[in-house]
């Protein structure tokens, strides 16, 4: 967010170091949950997100689970990307259609503001790819690149994802909202 017309601070900086839990029940509602309370307890201006993998054969999972996704708090990403997989077995590849999406939230400290959505759709492999990346990246498949998000340089890989898509669109809020 280099071209953002503010001046971006980390929430230790200001010295506030609690975690909101998330309690939400869709990315939208954790990344307004985030942005409003340390938008509050800040007395600025709040950016905050939430993201993950949404699998339609699978009904949108793992979602806002995507970082706890099977229930075990210990699960590592290979974890959870095995119980994908075996989730999609018997599931033929046509019907393996998945996406990232990330939700950012710009609250001001009144409670208002802006949420934008990013998203990169693809597929989910039959099996992991890739060593770069983390979480679900080395099954997530991106035809038009014929490769996973793990087999990408970083460099694209951050050009093209879900935090990339939505990080872009909140540059332009906050470009608008300095200029009202």
């Amino acid at each position: 967010m280099r071209d953002v017309p503010w001046q971006l601070v980390s929430l230790p900086e200001l010295g506030i170091n609690d975690e909101v839990e998330e309690t939400g029940e869709s990315f939208e509602e954790n990344a307004w949950l985030k942005a409003r309370t340390y938008a509050a307890w800040s007395g600025l201006l709040a950016l905050a997100d939430d993201s993950g993998l949404e699998v339609d054969a699978l009904k949108g999972e793992p979602g806002i689970r995507s970082a706890r996704y099977g229930g075990d708090p210990g699960a590592s990403d290979r974890n959870r990307v095995e119980l994908v997989l075996q989730k999609l077995k018997d599931i033929p590849w046509e019907r393996r259609t998945a996406r990232f999406r990330c939700v950012i939230a710009i609250a001001c400290p009144n409670g208002e503001g802006v949420a934008v959505v990013g998203s990169v759709a693809g597929m989910i492999q039959y099996e992991p790819q890739g060593n770069d990346g983390f979480g679900y990246d080395p099954i997530f498949y991106l035809p038009s690149y014929g490769r996973t998000m793990a087999q990408l340089p970083l460099e694209e890989k951050n050009r093209v994802s879900h935090r990339a898509d939505a990080a872009r669109k909140a540059v332009v809020v906050l470009k608008q909202m300095r200029s009202a």
